[in-house]
């Protein structure tokens, strides 16, 4: 492993897990926190770069749990290359690490990415793939979005299991329509065998969460989207991520596919302790409006969203910098509930949080150095910076 430049940073307020330090020092040395004081160390490694932190902060990397792709490349293209444009600039929106996200497609083309993803090996500065998230094809039809139709699949474990292994191991989320395990033996091997399982694209009412929950799901896909959403007679899955404790639930805060009243009566109901920042981002995210395609599908995209030829939404361009900000516009929200929602939670919620999504010496170095309207300064990814606002 090649040898990493320390990095300190001095002077600035830094978010740790345990509480904000103002004017504090901290240390990164060979990919890790090392240290974090009120002072300057009395000794620094040789070489060390230094960061003035001067009314700036210091918070945790975003970790996207739910993002197709970017800059012209997904995940389904199940190419080396594809990867690593994800990875190299998901830094610049803040994102430090990332599940890669398949989409419901031909079983062929899910194992060819779920190959191609198991066996990328990230580069010094990139954003970390921590694995994948496996969207579909174990979804309802009637809540297909922009999954296509010829490719959904009843659930099964054996299929599951070949998967996985061709993953090796690393699916850490599915997302999947609970009413199609009718005896809730697919939940229960997925949660059994840590799985993160999550309901989306269903058409479930709230009894039927009820049960689902009972047998391990612990999480919603995109809130409100593709799912039933609230009614007086039946508060559907929406209502469900209200009431439901073991419940959290993925947000994409864009405005568009949550209006702002929306996100404000979710944010009031579930509290930034059981919400997750995602950007379900596709492959237009960072490029000029025009036609692109997102699982064989073409997709139109405009200054703000990408549509299907049908009008229905075709995941988002957001950029997580840029989710977080519609977040901190909301009343009650401040940085400190941003920070458990972008990183904090998604770190938990897949596994990663020993070494994932706060400040803590002995945890990976994944940093923003943000302004107060946090606009970044630099993204550190492992330690090695990947990227710096010139």
């Amino acid at each position: 492993m090649e040898e990493i430049e320390p990095i300190l940073i001095k002077n600035a307020k830094i978010y740790t897990e345990e509480n904000m330090k103002d004017e504090a020092y901290i240390l990164l040395e060979n990919r890790k926190i090392t240290s974090i004081s009120q002072k300057e160390p009395d000794r620094l490694p040789e070489g060390t770069k230094i960061i003035d932190g001067t009314d700036l902060s210091v918070i945790p990397g975003f970790i996207d749990g739910h993002i197709h792709g970017a800059h012209g490349a997904d995940t389904m293209d199940a190419t080396e290359k594809a990867l690593n444009t994800m990875a190299d600039l998901l830094p610049a929106e803040g994102t430090t690490s990332f599940l890669a996200t398949t989409i419901t497609q031909s079983p062929e083309n899910i194992e060819n990415a779920l190959v191609n993803a198991a066996n990328f090996k990230n580069k010094p500065g990139q954003a970390e793939i921590l694995g994948i998230h496996l969207e579909g094809p174990f979804i309802e039809k009637s809540k297909k979005g922009a999954q296509p139709l010829e490719y959904i699949m009843e659930p099964d474990i054996e299929q599951f299991k070949k998967w996985q292994l061709l993953a090796a191991g690393k699916i850490k989320t599915i997302t999947m329509a609970p009413e199609h395990d009718t005896d809730g033996s697919f939940i229960r091997y997925l949660y059994e065998t840590g799985v993160n399982v999550s309901a989306g694209h269903t058409g479930t009412n709230f009894e039927g969460m009820k049960v689902a929950v009972s047998h391990g799901v612990r999480q919603l896909t995109h809130i409100c989207n593709a799912m039933n959403g609230i009614h007086h007679r039946d508060i559907g899955v929406v209502g469900a991520g209200f009431q439901l404790k073991e419940l959290k639930g993925e947000l994409i805060a864009d405005g568009i596919h949550i209006q702002q009243e929306m996100l404000q009566i979710i944010y009031n109901a579930m509290g930034s302790e059981r919400l997750i920042l995602i950007t379900d981002a596709m492959r237009a995210k960072g490029l000029t409006p025009g036609e692109y395609e997102l699982g064989g599908q073409p997709v139109k995209v405009s200054e703000d969203r990408a549509l299907l030829e049908s009008g229905s939404l075709a995941g988002s361009i957001l950029k997580m910098k840029d989710g977080v900000k519609q977040m901190l516009q909301l009343e009650g929200v401040s940085l400190e509930n941003v920070i458990e929602m972008a990183s904090i939670n998604p770190a938990k919620q897949i596994g990663v949080f020993n070494r994932k999504g706060s400040i803590a010496p002995g945890k990976d170095a994944d940093l923003l150095v943000v302004d107060d309207k946090l606009n970044i300064s630099y993204t550190i990814c492992g330690g090695v910076i990947g990227f710096k606002n010139e």
